[in-house]
C-alpha cells in the first residue's frame, strides 16, 4: 500500500509543479510521476536540513503538508533540470 502512496503523492505534486513552472514541460504522465516521487525526496530532504540542520535523504508522506513539501521540491528539480540542460522556458 506504501507504494501506491508515492505513486499518489507523486502525480499530485508533479501536476502541481509543472503547472505552476513557467514554460511548457513534456514527458506525460510517466515523467509527471518521477518528477513528483524526485521532488518527493528533494523537498524532504531540503526540509530536513533546514529543520535539523543535517542533511539526510528522506521523503515526505500522503499528506497535505508532504505534498506541498514535495510540489517545491519538484519545482526545485525542474529548475536543477533546466539549468544543468541550458534549456530556455
Amino acid at each position: 500500500m506504501n507504494i501506491l502512496a508515492w505513486l499518489i503523492l507523486g502525480l499530485i505534486a508533479g501536476a502541481i509543479a509543472k503547472a505552476i513552472y513557467p514554460g511548457h514541460q513534456s514527458g506525460g504522465i510517466l515523467g509527471t510521476l518521477i518528477l513528483g516521487v524526485i521532488g518527493a525526496f528533494v523537498g524532504g530532504s531540503i526540509y530536513t536540513l533546514l529543520t535539523t540542520g543535517s542533511l539526510a535523504l528522506t521523503a515526505t508522506g500522503l499528506s497535505i503538508g508532504g505534498v506541498i513539501i514535495a510540489v517545491l521540491g519538484a519545482i526545485v528539480a525542474l529548475f536543477i533540470y533546466y539549468a544543468a540542460t541550458k534549456r530556455t522556458v
